[in-house]
């Protein structure tokens, strides 16, 4: 006689998940996750194929330097327009009456049976002298090349530029000296000799004396003068002079090529950025210290931009060749981001001119350096820009060279 139960004490589970309708639809839900984690991972792993297209058309805000260009003789009209506007933005109808340059030397250095240095001053105004260092390479074959080789926002000035103090990397002279150049180097007009009582690059007694001027124009203009040094040296082959620069002497150097024709090869290293797409840009006419453009302040703190930008500028010295170097991470990130398109639309004025060997540009990550990858490209492009073509080829070996001795 079997014990009676409460219940089965042999279930089948099977048979009861048949009759749970949670549980079956439970078993559904993970079903269909898994088919769509397994979807997913077909996709990650084998994305759609990518097709073959043409290159869209890169548009920037930089397209306006070639607004209604269509041709290079349209270029050469609207290069007039835009030469007006850099002298109307730098005042040029305010500088001085240029003096005699009453060339001195003050002293002569010479540099490890290398080059010559000395200290000169000349004239500037009719009241004011600019000192410079001056190098001449002592083993000439002939009339050289010549640079003037510009500092950057540095106390010491034209100290650093012969390598005599601050950063080595900097040493403009010594560097372009030692390779067949003679190179200026002038202080800036608020630095080295000509420190102002307030301290180094405090522009009010400037504008004090010249309240319609800029600094910007002012040192163009000084730099002019020193191409003039350049020029009156029997060592230096007037058609052969080019402009460098670092920071400051960056963005001077694009200012004096802009300027002056006499410059037939020039290099900016980390100038300074533009007016637009620039959060600082009132750092172009502070109320304070070193002011650059001081007719701009009133516009700038309204919001207006003067009507010629950077891009503009250095498309003046189209043909001439000019090349860029920057960071990407010096400054703002956003606004450095953007001297890459800028650079992209001057290339197509070097192209209407016929002439895009002559530009150029490195962009790095070194933030404001003057990185030995930099200055070898600086030295590079003048020795191809300024010297004769034999320096710079190359050439195959002979069997003659390749015999065993």
């Amino acid at each position: 006689m079997r014990k009676a139960t409460n219940g089965p004490t042999n279930h089948n589970p099977r048979r009861l998940e048949r009759h749970n309708p949670l549980t079956v639809t439970a078993r559904l839900l993970v079903a269909a996750l898994l088919l769509l984690l397994m979807a997913g991972a077909a996709t990650a792993a084998d994305p759609p194929p990518r097709m073959r297209s043409d290159p869209p058309p890169i548009v920037s805000s930089w397209d306006d330097l070639l607004e209604g260009v269509q041709t290079p003789e349209d270029w050469q009209a609207r290069r007039q327009v835009l030469q007006q506007r850099y002298l109307e933005l730098i005042r040029d109808d305010r500088k001085p009456a240029k003096p005699p340059l009453d060339l001195q030397v003050h002293e002569t250095v010479e540099v490890k049976g290398t080059y010559r240095r000395q200290l000169i001053s000349y004239n500037v105004e009719q009241d004011e002298r600019a000192h410079a260092y001056l190098g001449i390479p002592l083993k000439l074959d002939g009339k050289a090349p010549a640079i003037v080789a510009l500092h950057g926002t540095t106390a010491q000035g034209k100290e650093q530029t012969a390598g005599l103090s601050g950063n080595p990397d900097k040493a403009w002279l010594d560097q372009l000296c030692r390779r067949g150049y003679v190179v200026i180097a002038p202080d800036h007009f608020v630095s080295g000799h000509r420190i102002p009582p307030e301290g180094p690059y405090e522009t009010a007694r400037f504008y004090q004396k010249h309240p319609e001027w800029t600094a910007v124009g002012k040192f163009t203009y000084e730099h002019a003068i020193a191409i003039d040094v350049l020029q009156s040296l029997a060592e230096v082959d007037p058609e052969r002079i080019g402009a460098l620069g670092h920071s400051l002497g960056g963005h001077g150097t694009y200012f004096l090529a802009a300027y002056d024709q006499r410059i037939k090869a020039s290099a900016c290293n980390c100038g300074a950025t533009f007016f637009r797409h620039n959060r600082r840009v009132e750092g172009w006419s502070r109320d304070r210290w070193y002011v650059y453009l001081k007719p701009l302040r009133a516009g700038l703190l309204e919001g207006k931009l003067p009507p010629i930008d950077m891009h503009e500028i250095i498309a003046l010295i189209a043909p001439r060749p000019f090349l860029d170097l920057a960071g990407l991470n010096d400054g703002d990130p956003l606004t450095q981001r953007q001297r890459a398109l800028m650079l992209l639309r001057i290339m197509d004025v070097y192209e209407l001119e016929k002439a895009p060997q002559n530009f150029a540009f490195y962009l790095h990550g070194r933030g404001h350096s003057v990185a030995h990858e930099s200055r070898e490209l600086i030295f590079g492009w003048m020795d191809v820009h300024l010297k004769p073509a034999e320096v710079t080829q190359t050439r195959l070996l002979t069997e003659q060279a390749d015999a065993p001795k």
